[in-house]
């Protein structure tokens, strides 16, 4: 029998592009040897300095409380839990298209069995080095030029590789997420690949 693995996965919470990968490798844990683990990227710290519009700027400030909270749970939790919790708000927010504050956090952790004083994390410094510790973690393989989602996973050689994306609509389901798992390893262990895209022609599908 193959060996299960284990592959990483960084996330924030805000990015529809995000869940949907991360809704794709559950997918895969099922038909590949191999197991996810979620971990904490912030596409506010990601985009601290930059020169952006006012309206992306303002979901940025409202970006520092789910990550913030996200930590807190992985912190006291553990990372089981901090999955549970990305499911839960991302249902939310991708699902439910509820506003980004505080009833969201609130619910989320309700969803869980957490207890909803977590959601003070939002308005904390007390998490932001360990935010920006896992942030780092996850982006300083692949760079600043690349948002969520990113993953890190032994490649077909079982060496480490880190790539961003897939970016993705709507996730695959069954053998085809497997199939289409065993593509990204193989092109993102090839030496010197860096990048495959088109233009995107339909927005985020959730199913």
């Amino acid at each position: 029998m193959t060996e299960r693995v284990t592959a990483d996965m960084w996330f924030d919470p805000l990015c529809p592009w995000a869940w949907i990968t991360s809704r794709w490798l559950l997918e895969v844990e099922q038909v590949r040897d191999v197991d996810i683990r979620f971990h904490v990227m912030s596409l506010a710290v990601l985009n601290e300095g930059r020169d952006l519009p006012e309206e992306y700027r303002d979901l940025m400030r409202k970006g520092w409380g789910p990550v913030r909270v996200c930590i807190a749970v992985e912190q006291a939790h553990g990372a089981e839990t901090l999955a549970k919790l990305y499911t839960a708000m991302g249902t939310r927010i991708h699902l439910g298209k509820e506003e980004l504050g505080r009833d969201m956090l609130v619910g989320a952790l309700t969803d869980v069995g957490l207890d909803p004083a977590l959601a003070d994390a939002a308005d904390s410094t007390q998490y932001d080095d360990a935010l920006r510790a896992s942030h780092e973690a996850g982006m300083r393989p692949v760079g600043t030029e690349v948002g969520t989602p990113v993953v890190h996973a032994p490649g077909p050689d079982g060496r480490q590789v880190a790539f961003f994306g897939p970016v993705i609509t709507p996730a695959p389901k069954g053998e085809a997420a497997g199939r289409l798992w065993d593509g990204v390893l193989l092109v993102s262990a090839t030496p010197g690949f860096y990048e495959l895209k088109r233009t995107r022609t339909q927005g985020p599908i959730f199913d």
